[in-house]
């Protein structure tokens, strides 16, 4: 009976620990292709009105992949948050200000959870005949957004993290895990 015990006990707990291990591998993985348009999550946008220092990193990673060429536009995708403010609105005002065009910035302001996201990406990909999307998000999202674009039939996503890290990650990564198997 003891034995059973263990096994019950550290089978879940392997599992768990080899997703996490992979989920943070396949995240900071950036293949460094080319996309016709990068999708930028939303995030926290502050009560002042100011993006917040995870999702400005967000940001400037997709500015590094636009002005690289890696995509020729960038979608930012969010929704209405607690503090007031639409995120796509402000996530494109941070990258006019950082001399994005314009005429490259696509806003999908009924992003409200990974899901919707998704989807609106295929939409919009679909409507401008766009075939290969480069993900913006942090690491640990990475894996549950590739699948949730496969499971719409969208198989061209590659994604690109930003290089930055807190505290709140190690809740994030479990989170992200019971979100892959049991969220959407």
């Amino acid at each position: 009976m003891k034995n059973k015990l263990k096994y019950i006990v550290l089978i879940p707990l392997l599992w768990f620990f080899i997703h996490c291990i992979y989920m943070m591998a396949d995240g900071m993985n950036d293949k460094g292709g080319k996309a016709d348009i990068a999708v930028v999550l939303g995030n926290k946008v502050n009560e002042n009105g100011i993006v917040s220092d995870r999702l400005a990193a967000r940001l400037d990673q997709s500015i590094k992949l636009y002005t690289s060429g890696r995509v020729k536009k960038i979608l930012v995708s969010g929704g209405l948050g607690k503090e007031g403010y639409w995120e796509g609105t402000r996530m494109k005002d941070y990258l006019e200000e950082h001399h994005i065009p314009q005429e490259d910035i696509l806003v999908d302001n009924y992003g409200n959870t990974t899901g919707m996201t998704v989807k609106n990406t295929i939409r919009i990909c679909d409507s401008l005949h766009f075939k290969k999307v480069i993900s913006v998000s942090q690491y640990y999202h990475q894996t549950r957004i590739k699948k949730l674009f496969k499971e719409h039939q969208f198989y061209s996503v590659e994604s690109s993290s930003p290089p930055y890290f807190e505290m709140r990650d190690f809740y994030s990564v479990f989170r992200e895990f019971i979100a892959y198997y049991f969220g959407g």
